[in-house]
């Protein structure tokens, strides 16, 4: 997903002089081209992330349309207050592009960890949050982000599923069951296809969680039964599940990654176990739920 978006965003900013990219050191070397070709668009702040969001706030003033990218621990969490008042209170927009995710740079430890970087802007009022489950998703998804003002922001992964979806900005029904709607995120899909073979549930996938298709949710939660299995804090999407279907008896239950740390480095793969969110524990999960 990353050469994904560092080939798009280099092809956007040589095609539209709208295209603005502010780095603070990461991915620097990806597009120092880039850089070479357009200094006035292409502005590398050093490790100074809050700067960082001030300058494409500056940006969005002048007119551009700026892409901020690094880690999503160092995009949202530590950048928070100037998103919140040099984006959002002035009321522009940019697009945020984060890498690292929940825990793709567990080998670096916590510091590069974000399992709260979706709930952090979901604070903020207007935001589209796209969480890409394949590459193939990647380019569309900034390529249309780039075409209007709003505040965007594009959570990529090294955690992949197998096909791409582009049509995937609402809810889109991937396997078909009686007993339960399970709403896997983005890179979720993987899991949940394995963790569900054999249930009869409704299998659906999004890569936009914000805005959340609720009309899509209201259509396919027939059982009121429901699940949604997200790649960053469990219950993230729980209000926007329960205020859609506030007229109606449901259940929800809500997968994600847990609220402790771990105080531990290992891999992705030892992560997503821990907060049972591989295959085996995520059917443990929704089984007994089911009973």
């Amino acid at each position: 997903m990353r050469q994904t978006f560092i080939d798009t965003a280099t092809a956007l900013i040589d095609a539209d002089p709208r295209t603005a990219l502010v780095l603070a050191d990461i991915s620097a070397a990806a597009f120092e081209p880039a850089a070479l070709k357009h200094p006035d668009r292409v502005l590398n702040v050093g490790i100074r992330e809050q700067l960082m969001i001030g300058v494409a706030g500056g940006l969005a003033l002048t007119g551009l349309r700026p892409i901020a990218h690094s880690y999503a621990t160092f995009l949202v969490d530590r950048a928070y207050e100037q998103i919140k008042l040099d984006l959002a209170h002035q009321g522009v927009g940019a697009i945020l592009v984060s890498v690292g995710a929940s825990y793709d740079g567990s080998s670096a430890g916590y510091t590069h960890m974000s399992p709260m970087d979706v709930q952090l802007i979901d604070t903020l009022p207007g935001w589209t949050v796209h969480v890409p489950g394949h590459p193939g998703e990647v380019a569309p998804l900034l390529t249309a982000a780039t075409a209007h003002d709003d505040p965007v922001y594009l959570r990529l992964s090294t955690q992949t599923n197998d096909i791409a979806y582009a049509d995937a900005a609402l809810l889109r029904p991937v396997r078909h069951g009686s007993k339960a709607l399970v709403v896997a995120v983005g890179p979720m899909l993987a899991p949940v296809l394995a963790a569900t073979r054999g249930l009869d549930v409704t299998v659906a996938y999004t890569h936009t969680p914000r805005p959340f298709d609720t009309t899509g949710l209201r259509e396919l939660a027939t059982s009121g039964n429901v699940a949604v299995i997200e790649p960053y804090l469990a219950g993230t999407s729980a209000h926007v599940i329960s205020e859609a279907l506030v007229d109606r008896p449901h259940r929800l239950l809500s997968l994600g990654v847990s609220r402790r740390d771990l105080h531990a480095y290992g891999t992705p793969a030892d992560h997503a176990h821990r907060h049972g969110l591989d295959p085996a524990t995520l059917h443990t999960s929704l089984t007994t739920w089911l009973r």
